[in-house]
């Protein structure tokens, strides 16, 4: 299986139901299409919260799935927790890596919100492709009929496109096929079901050992920051700088994450951020996984810990890395565009608000 970094570099020559179901606006009536919320006082537009017996949408933005077996057990998965799965038209199509035509999957996409029955949209998958849909996509309507969209990787650039068009708090969680374990079952519930205003603390555990191994955080600058919550992954946000289709990030609490990249390229990405100018607006940073990311065997290589003294600590803003957001078994589902406390010393991130109404 090609990797996003392989399929980018390609690109370059030629669960989500545990609360998935109920993406209606306030105001909208049972069955009916949904109707905006009124937007928040910082301009934020939050979709209706999910429930038991609501539809969800499945597309596929980027990358080809060739795997029906695991849309099988993504469709049994939502149905063992009480929701419905509705396919796109073209989730089975495949053109070269992509999973069909830019048009068709922008279309898949458009129909997911006009369609009244449909209460969220769960990308199945990330890779690469997403952005190339970004101009096809129809943004007043879709203003028109907020809904929950979930996904990460790749799906990054529907998520901070979704959110700098329209204002729609979208969500950066596992795709539809990743792992439907209790860890990211329990987080998308929480978050989208329930409405809570979370605390992200990565889980402690110890197994056999004296203190916690896995899922270590490490503060490298303290302190406590607010702001609104942006970000993604690194790779794909810097793929669309300059495009306008990236939200503002004056005073936001940035979080990062990668995967299967060598150092030098992180470096390289990073300081594309810098010259872009977003890294000297943001209040704070949350630095995520970056599985596979190793120095290699090139002599002299920068380490990841380099890189993110040379780009993050210098701000002086409040950060920490290692939180469980990612390329990872079990992560996070992070609302893009609430109001949130970033606690460095802790490693935490607390919602300040609800993401849902």
């Amino acid at each position: 299986m090609q990797t996003r970094r392989e399929l980018l570099a390609s690109a370059a020559v030629a669960l989500f139901s545990s609360l998935m179901a109920g993406t209606r606006v306030a105001g909208a009536a049972e069955g009916s299409g949904a109707r905006p919320s009124p937007p928040s006082a910082h301009g934020v537009m939050k979709p209706r919260r999910l429930k038991t017996g609501d539809t969800v949408g499945l597309v596929m933005p980027s990358s080809a799935q060739w795997n029906r077996t695991a849309t099988d057990i993504l469709l049994e998965s939502l149905s063992a927790l009480g929701l419905k799965g509705k396919l796109g038209r073209h989730v089975f199509d495949r053109r070269g890596y992509l999973a069909g035509r830019d048009e068709d999957r922008a279309a898949d996409l458009n129909a997911m919100f006009a369609d009244p029955e449909v209460a969220a949209i769960h990308c199945i998958r990330g890779g690469w492709g997403a952005a190339r849909l970004l101009p096809l996509l129809d943004w007043a309507m879709i203003a028109k009929s907020p809904k929950i969209v979930v996904g990460y990787s790749d799906i990054t650039a529907l998520l901070l496109s979704l959110h700098a068009k329209t204002g729609l708090v979208t969500f950066h969680g596992p795709n539809g096929d990743s792992p439907w374990n209790s860890f990211n079952r329990d987080w998308m519930k929480r978050v989208l079901w329930n409405g809570e205003s979370a605390t992200f603390a990565n889980l402690k555990e110890t197994d056999d050992t004296l203190v916690p191994v896995k899922n270590r955080t490490r503060t490298m600058t303290k302190g406590k920051a607010r702001g609104r919550l942006l970000g993604g992954n690194l790779t794909v946000l810097t793929t669309i700088i300059g495009s306008g289709y990236l939200p503002d990030f004056k005073d936001c609490i940035l979080f990062l994450e990668d995967v299967d990249e060598e150092p030098y390229s992180l470096d390289r990405m990073f300081t594309q951020l810098k010259l872009a100018g977003i890294l000297r607006q943001v209040k704070g940073v949350v630095w995520g996984t970056c599985d596979k990311c190793t120095p290699g065997a090139g002599f002299g290589s920068l380490t990841i810990a380099d890189i993110l003294d040379d780009h993050i600590t210098s701000l002086g803003v409040p950060a920490f890395s290692g939180a469980m957001i990612g390329h990872v078994s079990r992560q996070f589902t992070l609302p893009i565009g609430v109001e949130v406390e970033l606690d460095a010393d802790a490693a935490t991130l607390t919602m300040l608000e609800s993401a849902v109404v």
